[in-house]
C-alpha cells in the first residue's frame, strides 16, 4: 500500500515537471506550469528518499502534493477554462488525496 501510494504521487509529480510542455500558456498559465514544475521536481526528490526508506521525507512530500494541487483548484472557479483542464485538475485533486491516503495508511501498517 506505501509503495502504491508513493507510485501515484510520482505520477504526479512528472506530470507536473513536463507541464511547461503540455500547456498552451493559456489553461493553466505559464507561471502556474513552471511553479507546477518546481514542485514536481521537489517531489521526485522526496520520492527517491521516502521509497529508499527515509521517513522523514514522507511528510514533506504528501505536504509538497497538496501544494501542488491545491494550484488546480483555479480552474474550477476561474472563467472560459475548457473542459479538459477542469477534468485534469479534478483527476489531480482526486489522485493527490489517494496518493496521500495511501502512503500514510501504509506507513502505518509498517510502522506496528
Amino acid at each position: 500500500m506505501f509503495r502504491t501510494g508513493l507510485l501515484v504521487l510520482g505520477l504526479l509529480s512528472v506530470t507536473d515537471l513536463l507541464l511547461p510542455l503540455l500547456t498552451d500558456g493559456q489553461s493553466p498559465p505559464m507561471a502556474i506550469a513552471l511553479v507546477s514544475a518546481a514542485l514536481g521536481l521537489a517531489g521526485l526528490v522526496l520520492l527517491i528518499s521516502a521509497w529508499r526508506g527515509a521517513q522523514r521525507a514522507i511528510l514533506p512530500l504528501i505536504v509538497l502534493r497538496a501544494v501542488s494541487a491545491a494550484t488546480a483548484l483555479p480552474a474550477f472557479v476561474a472563467p472560459d477554462v475548457p473542459a479538459p483542464a477542469i477534468a485534469a485538475a479534478a483527476a489531480t485533486v482526486l489522485l493527490t488525496a489517494a496518493g496521500a491516503t495511501l502512503v500514510l495508511k501504509g506507513r502505518a501498517a509498517v510502522t506496528r
